[in-house]
């Protein structure tokens, strides 16, 4: 499992949401195998006034809160991805920052149980 969470200015990038969807869908379907219907991703735009960072205006924050069991090689690959898409995006490389987030299995819910209790169509542990 694997949810994506996209914080940006409103004034860039909410015009080009679903084109940065498709470019993280991209990243982590390549890097990690997850299968194209599993698209978890929420866009926080903020105000120009409400993200104060030394960056440009374009600059983006995306975060990756995911089950534990995917190895360094495999972290170290999703943000190499995020980062060649980046490019296509028309970032550089100070406009994007990546951030992953390992929570075990057991501390989410889904579909009323217990992450761990559900049978997935895609390995973690790679």
């Amino acid at each position: 499992m694997a949810h994506v969470k996209v914080y940006g200015r409103r004034s860039v990038w909410a015009p080009r949401r679903q084109e940065v969807s498709d470019a993280i869908h991209a990243a982590v379907t390549s890097a990690w195998g997850l299968p194209q219907e599993k698209r978890f991703h929420r866009f926080l735009w903020l105000d120009d006034d409400d993200l104060v960072a030394p960056r440009g205006d374009a600059y983006l924050v995306v975060e990756v809160v995911c089950f534990t069991g995917r190895s360094r090689e495999a972290v170290r690959a999703l943000i190499a991805a995020f980062y060649d898409v980046a490019r296509g995006l028309g970032l550089g490389a100070d406009d994007l920052e990546v951030v992953v987030l390992e929570s075990p299995s057991t501390h989410w819910g889904i579909r009323g149980r217990s992450g761990d209790e559900l049978t997935l169509d895609y390995r973690v542990d790679v």
